[in-house]
């Protein structure tokens, strides 16, 4: 299964990725910005989405809201 970024640039377990869009998170008034780098993100079973820590919190991101750095 190939993992791909907003730009189609394959995504492997561990790579470090920057997000393209501001995003609010559910449940919460917390907001992650755009160009927050995430690193050492893991692959999931859905090919459109990422496991991630953001600010120590984990949380799912999707892959159409990021770009490989």
């Amino acid at each position: 299964m190939e993992v791909k970024d907003s730009n189609g640039n394959i995504l492997n377990d561990g790579d470090t990725v920057t997000v393209i869009k501001d995003l609010k998170v559910k449940s919460s008034s917390a907001v992650i910005k755009r160009g927050t780098t995430v690193k050492n993100i893991r692959l999931t079973d859905d090919p459109a989405e990422i496991d991630c820590r953001v600010n120590k919190v984990a949380m799912v991101l999707r892959t159409e809201f990021v770009k490989k750095s």
